[in-house]
Formats: C-alpha cells, sequence, structure tokens
C-alpha cells in the first residue's frame, strides 16, 4: 500500500499495475507479500568522505521498523522516477511495489546532479567512492537492517557495478539489467563515435541536472503524474523501447541548458578521447570486477544491440570467476521505459539473497535465455553454447555462399564539402552494398558471438565498415537482428583474447590504411540469438556512412562519418561466420 504524499496521511492499496515481462518464465515461490504501507522522506543528505554529499529521497514502510535496503543511484532526477513517462530516464524501478514487500527503496542524485554537491564526473573513480559512501550511509540508518542491494537499469545499472567494484561491506547482491560496465565501449562503437545517443545524452543531463524541487515536484509535475498513471495511458506507453525512449532526448534537447560542465563533456568525449587511453580506463570497471564475490544478476533484451547488450556479455564475463552471478537474454520488448518489467525476477532475487527465502531463484542453470522465432526459454550453463561456425563467401554477384567465391564488389563513401552537383553521382557506384543466402533448407539456430572476416582495399588512409545481419522472410519482410562497427584505423586485434568468431579489438594505436593494399578486418557483430526459419535468408549490410536516414540501423544508432571520401573495394575472400547452435549444447525450458 501507499500514501501519495509525504506525511502518509491518506492510504491506498499498491497500484502497481506493470506493463513488460515480469520473470525468465518461471514461477517463484516465498515471495514477498504486499503489507506495508509507504511514507517518504525527501531530500535527505548523504555525508561523503571528501565533506561533500549526495542528496536522495527514501520510499520506507511505515512505521519504525528496519528493513533490508535497495538503492538506486544516476545522474537522472531522482525526483521524477515515480512520474510514469515513456523516457530513458525513469528507470530506478517502482517504489510502490517494493517497499509494499517489505524493503526501503532509496533513490540517490549522483554528484553534481539532482542539488548533489559539486559536479558530475562520468562514471570516474570519485563516483565509486561516492556509491561505497552511499551504501554504508544507507545501511546505518534506524529503517535499515543493515543488508543493502542495488536496482535499476542502464546508468542505475552502470552505477550498481560500480558500487560493487568498489566492495562496500554492507553491499550484498545487485540487479544490474542493461549494463554498461565500460563507458568507451558505450560511446565508441570500436572507434566511431555513437553521437545520435551520447550527444542528446549529455545535453539531456545539463537541462535536468540543475532543476530544482520547484519544477520537478510543481503543480504541472504532478498533472502529468495523475495522467500517466491512469491505466488507460499507462497501457498504451507499454510498448516504449530503446529507439522510442531514445527519442525523448531529441525533444529534451532543445532546452537551453548551463554550456558549463556539459559542453566541456561532450568535447572531452566526442572530440578530445576518440580511442581508449586513461580517461577511459578510468571509466572501465571490468579489470575491477575480479574481486566482486556478491551476487549479481545481469540481463538485457536482444534488442539492445547498439547499448547495453555488448556490455551484459562482458560483465558476465568478467565475473566468470564468482558462482553466483546469473544472466538472462529477453525477447523483443522486454524492457519497457518507464522501468517497470522484470521486478518480479528482481524480487526473487533479492527475497533470496537480502531476506533469505527460498525463491527458487538460483535454481537450475546460471544462463536463461529467449530463442526469438523458435519462442521458448533456453538454459546454459555457460556462455556461449557450444556453436559449429557457419562460413559464408561475399560473392561478388551479392549471394552469401557456402562455396568459394571470387570477384570483388564497390561502394563510395563520400567527405562532405565536395561541391559535387548532385546529378553527377547517378553514375556513382553505391554507398552501401547487400549480399543474401540462398533460402535455408532447414531450420538454424543461430546463438553467441558472429564475425565478418572482411578483406578490402580503401583509397583513403581511413574509413568506417558498418555492418547489419537481418532475416529475410519468403515474403520480403526484412527484421534486422544484430551490428557491427569498426572503424579501420582501429584494426588492431588482439590475439591472444581474440576467440573463433570474437575478435578483441583493444581500439588503443591508430594505424593508417595503406591506400589501394588489400587489408584483412576482423570485424564482431554483436553476440545475438535467433531461429532462421526454413525458406529465409541470411542478409548483410555494408556501408561506410550510415547518417542517411534510408541506410537502417538498429534502434536508429548513427555515427559522424570518418571524413574521408574512399572508393572501398571488397573482396569475395571476405567470409561471415555465424555460430550455428550444437544440439545438446542448451536446454528448452
Amino acid at each position: 500500500m501507499i500514501a501519495p504524499a509525504a506525511t502518509a496521511s491518506e492510504v491506498q492499496p499498491d497500484t502497481s499495475h506493470f506493463n513488460g515481462l515480469q520473470t525468465t518464465g518461471r514461477e517463484y515461490r516465498n515471495l514477498s507479500t504486499d503489507e506495508h504501507v509507504m511514507t517518504r522522506d525527501l531530500d535527505q543528505r548523504v555525508p561523503l568522505r571528501d565533506g561533500g554529499f549526495l542528496l536522495c529521497d527514501v520510499y520506507r514502510p511505515e512505521g519504525n521498523g528496519n528493513y533490508p535496503v535497495l538503492i538506486a543511484a544516476s545522474p537522472y532526477p531522482r525526483q521524477v522516477q515515480d512520474l510514469g513517462a515513456p523516457t530513458a530516464i525513469i528507470e530506478a524501478g517502482n517504489s510502490e511495489f517494493f517497499v509494499s514487500r517489505g524493503y526501503v527503496h532509496v533513490i540517490a542524485s549522483l554528484r553534481g546532479t539532482g542539488g548533489s554537491s559539486d559536479e558530475w564526473g562520468f562514471f570516474d573513480n570519485q563516483e565509486r567512492d561516492d556509491l561505497y559512501d552511499l551504501v554504508e550511509w544507507a545501511a546505518e540508518q534506524s529503517w535499515s537492517n543493515g543488508d543493502v542491494g542495488m536496482i535499476g537499469i542502464s546508468y542505475f545499472a552502470i552505477a550498481q557495478i560500480g558500487a560493487a567494484a568498489a566492495r562496500p561491506p554492507h553491499l550484498k547482491a545487485v540487479f544490474p539489467f542493461e549494463v554498461s560496465p565500460d563507458l568507451y565501449e558505450a560511446a565508441y562503437h570500436y572507434g566511431l563515435f555513437s553521437s545520435s545517443f551520447i550527444s542528446p545524452w549529455l545535453t539531456m543531463l545539463g537541462v535536468t541536472a540543475p532543476k530544482t524541487n520547484a519544477f520537478w515536484r510543481g503543480h504541472i509535475a504532478n498533472a502529468a503524474r495523475k495522467v500517466l498513471h491512469d491505466p488507460r495511458v499507462h497501457r498504451k506507453v507499454g510498448n516504449i523501447n530503446g529507439e522510442s525512449a531514445k527519442s525523448v532526448l531529441q525533444l529534451i534537447m532543445k532546452a537551453p541548458y548551463a554550456a558549463d560542465p556539459w559542453d566541456d563533456l561532450w568535447r572531452t568525449t566526442a572530440v578530445d578521447h576518440q580511442t581508449r587511453d586513461e580517461f577511459w580506463d578510468e571509466r572501465n570497471v571490468l579489470p575491477l570486477l575480479n574481486k566482486v564475490d556478491i551476487p549479481v544478476y545481469v540481463g538485457c533484451d536482444w534488442d539492445n544491440v547498439p547499448m547495453h547488450l555488448p556490455g551484459t556479455f562482458t560483465t558476465w564475463k568478467a565475473l566468470e570467476h564468482n558462482p553466483d552471478v546469473r544472466m538472462c537474454l529477453l525477447p523483443h520488448g522486454g524492457t519497457t521505459w518507464p522501468w517497470e518489467s522484470m521486478h518480479v525476477e528482481a524480487l526473487a532475487w533479492f527475497d533470496h539473497h537480502l531476506k533469505g527465502r527460498d525463491t527458487g531463484i538460483t535454481n537450475g542453470p546460471p544462463i536463461r535465455y529467449w530463442l526469438p522465432v523458435a519462442e521458448e526459454w533456453r538454459t546454459s550453463e555457460v556462455w556461449p553454447p557450444a556453436a559449429d561456425y557457419k562460413e559464408l563467401s561475399l560473392g561478388a554477384d551479392g549471394v552469401l555462399s557456402d562455396q568459394p567465391k571470387s570477384g570483388s564488389r564497390e561502394l563510395l563513401c563520400l567527405g562532405t564539402g565536395l561541391a559535387r552537383a548532385p546529378r553527377a553521382r547517378k553514375s556513382d557506384p553505391p554507398s552501401v552494398l547487400y549480399w543474401r543466402s540462398a533460402p535455408l533448407e532447414a531450420d538454424l539456430d543461430i546463438v553467441g558471438p558472429i564475425e565478418l572476416q572482411l578483406s578490402a582495399t580503401a583509397t583513403a588512409i581511413d574509413t568506417a565498415w558498418i555492418v547489419m545481419l537481418s532475416d529475410v522472410a519468403p515474403d520480403g519482410t526484412i527484421t534486422g537482428i544484430t551490428s557491427g562497427w569498426l572503424r579501420a584505423s582501429l584494426r588492431q586485434v588482439d590475439p591472444v583474447e581474440s576467440g573463433p568468431g570474437a575478435p578483441i579489438l583493444p581500439c588503443r594505436n591508430p594505424q593508417a590504411v595503406p591506400i589501394g593494399e588489400q587489408v584483412d578486418y576482423r570485424i564482431p557483430l554483436i553476440q545475438n540469438a535467433r531461429r532462421f526459419l526454413t525458406g529465409h535468408c541470411f542478409q548483410l549490410m555494408l556501408t561506410s556512412d550510415d547518417q542517411p536516414k534510408d541506410i537502417p540501423a538498429l534502434l536508429d544508432y548513427r555515427h559522424p562519418p570518418v571524413g574521408t571520401t574512399s572508393r572501398n573495394t571488397i573482396h569475395a575472400s571476405s567470409r561471415l561466420l555465424l555460430p550455428v547452435l550444437i544440439r545438446g549444447s542448451q536446454k528448452n525450458d
């Protein structure tokens, strides 16, 4: 139950009605039930070791009891986390759901945002120190029993994994859904700046971070809460996915904001640090996870290819020493904005680890993933599941074939400012190439890392390679599955860390492309899973510039051109490597 005002003078039953998937297909037992009335302590000050402070809102069961605590922390406005708007900044989770079931939900504004002191540092070492202090502060409060977990998706998940790396003693379990533990990987796709997300995102922070309670908790915001929580309106925003939520950022960035520090942060990210260096090393917690021993539940939906899906797999790998890690991969639409999906799964996780209830969340293999098109849950003890790689040649005839091919194809990537008449472009080679396989003679389950071994010649010292794998149905319907990217000058591969179908590219030492020489590239496509049905075809798209809107881009994530004009020749010795699941390497569920 919930008291909608801070005074808790009026009460009503728990009104949580969730859009989105709530579990990974299992029924859990012994879950906490709706037994408590919620009250709020707003604008609580959390002291930090350097004399600064964070502001937080505490949602807790009414009365004098003490309970396990779930912390959600990010630079997004804590005051709007109950707004219900379909936007990618409402990701802390539903306070009413967890508090009514015997948890305290603490929503904190990170340093430099939402009234907290000083300046935001973009996931730096200072932020991890602050999160340590926040966890330990929460553990000491009168409403806390000393057992602390963390919750929330996207940046809230990034904060969780940062706190886990800092290892505060009272942090007992985390649930970092849609995580990006390596900020270079989120900002750059193997050297290509993810401008259509990062630029509006930093602007959004500049717009929202300084706003006060007078704005976020005023008459307009309260009226919006009332409308957005109407069941009819709530149902209509149930299909908001990552692409739709991102579009809201495009609207927010039109609002005015203070240039300091947000424009400086943008230049630092987009201009000054285009390759991995010390700036990005500080913002990569993966090397710090080797000492994390608390329970961690990572997950993502298969749709989130250009943002959080890669980080889910790198986090899983970095925690392979930890026996208390679980991972799930969700079907299309599995994550919703505002975030209210997977709350029952999270409840089962925290009931087990913070309350000692036998919920069944740790039973069975540690990995549960949805196999699209087969429309069923699968389980696995390891990731990736065992697979045999199917190799397809990129033929000069535009056919993906399992037979060796010869010849080549050309695509033209034009820079800007060429002062060339539009009509002259009619005789140009295409700016995008497609290859398509023959219709499949049997169903194939593709699960795991995918690689394009590209052999190409360029007429410039640098260019971009942008790849998309799609499923083409017999009626011509094309469904984008996953993508890969690479700035050609950052093609160096780590031979020790790389594996079949999974090249590791450090992106540290740019090397000019030798003009006119055939160069071999290993381009990783983001891991994915799908059943390709009999009669369907594989389709591979390749371009060097995805800015034109007629070129498909997953979730509409696009990149600024490398800037060089180049005629790029693709040789038929190129190979697409697809992981075909070995029968028996996984289990149906």
